[in-house]
């Protein structure tokens, strides 16, 4: 997981992006329910309101599409519920303010944080502060350093994002001989950046007609995106898949793409950007697929607060108490499934 992330971020269970928390969704008390009436009309016990809980959620700024998504997600999910008040405050980079809004929530003896670390490493130590003040802590995927600062994490899955989308460009490509493929990185000292290259490098070993011939690291923006797009195309005349790290500097990938005038390629985007399955549905260019690092997660996290907060279990497991941590699954959407992802794309 990453420990320092100081310009963009750092997927629900299953493949579940599309219903954020599909799993915490049953989210109930330990009690035997009571006779349930007919599916269309009896709310989820989830949705019913219970002890008052007040969530503070402290994120980075959001100067990032995905990261944007984050803090609506959280506000939205929030808002569902009748018995959660959400203490959000102004997202900031800068590790030390971060740890003085964190520190005002504890002061204000919030019942559950969510804290999505602009730096895990350098924030540890203020989880600690919470977790031994009696305030449980759902870490948001940049994970602290130990799990002590924490009561539970939820986050992505980076090397399964790379593994994903090596398997998806290897079953297109398995029957096509010496198949040539690039790869467009994102910050290349972000330990995330590291798994995902890694995921997909693996994910090629099992196509031995698949060789990857280039890779360029970029900085998760649009302008960088399209700078170190354009110095892929110059330098590889021909190769039949792209694997672009994020959808954001994917924007700008094909914006050089298309200034290239090059469409002899398949391409696979990464974390789940709306703009990039309007062109997957559209289906009228280079990019096929895009594979999900969802912002729902932010949803999930308040989800797990809330039952942190009434003392609940997660429905649909047989322990008492929430898991110590959920790792979140990289679905591929394509064509194929692109409409049932379509309303969690971030802008």
């Amino acid at each position: 997981m990453p420990q320092q992330l100081t310009s963009r971020r750092g997927l629900l269970f299953g493949t579940a992006a599309v219903s954020a928390g599909a799993l915490l969704a049953g989210c109930t008390s330990n009690e035997p329910k009571e006779q349930e009436q007919a599916a269309d009309t009896q709310p989820a016990a989830d949705d019913q309101p219970g002890k008052q809980v007040t969530i503070g959620f402290a994120g980075p700024q959001a100067d990032h599409g995905w990261l944007n998504a984050i803090n609506e997600n959280a506000k939205s999910r929030a808002e569902k519920y009748q018995d959660v008040t959400l203490e959000i405050t102004e997202g900031s980079n800068d590790t030390a303010a971060q740890i003085g809004q964190i520190e005002t929530l504890i002061n204000k003896k919030v019942d559950v944080l969510v804290i999505l670390p602009a730096d895990g490493k350098a924030l540890t130590q203020v989880g600690l502060k919470a977790m031994r003040a009696g305030i449980p802590v759902v870490n948001l995927d940049r994970i602290f350093n130990t799990p002590q600062a924490y009561r539970c994490w939820i986050g992505g899955d980076n090397y399964g994002m790379g593994l994903n989308a090596g398997h998806y460009i290897g079953e297109q490509l398995k029957d096509k001989p010496d198949a040539r493929v690039i790869e467009l990185a994102g910050l290349d000292n972000l330990e995330l950046t590291q798994q995902r290259t890694q995921g997909f490098d693996d994910a090629l070993k099992n196509y031995p007609n698949i060789r990857k011939v280039a890779r360029q690291a970029a900085e998760f923006t649009v302008e960088s995106g399209q700078a170190k797009m354009a110095q892929l195309l110059q330098a590889q005349s021909r190769f039949d898949a792209l694997w672009n790290h994020d959808d954001d500097q994917g924007v700008g990938a094909l914006r050089a793409i298309e200034q290239a005038g090059r469409d002899d390629f398949l391409m696979v985007g990464g974390a789940g950007a709306l703009s990039a399955f309007q062109a997957i549905k559209q289906d009228d260019g280079v990019l096929k697929a895009t594979v999900l690092y969802p912002p729902t997660m932010a949803a999930s996290a308040i989800d797990l607060a809330r039952a942190l907060g009434q003392g609940k279990g997660v429905g649909g497991l047989a322990e008492y108490e929430i898991p110590a941590s959920i790792t979140l699954y990289s679905a591929v959407v394509d064509k194929t499934n692109v409409d049932q992802y379509m309303s969690t794309g971030f802008e």
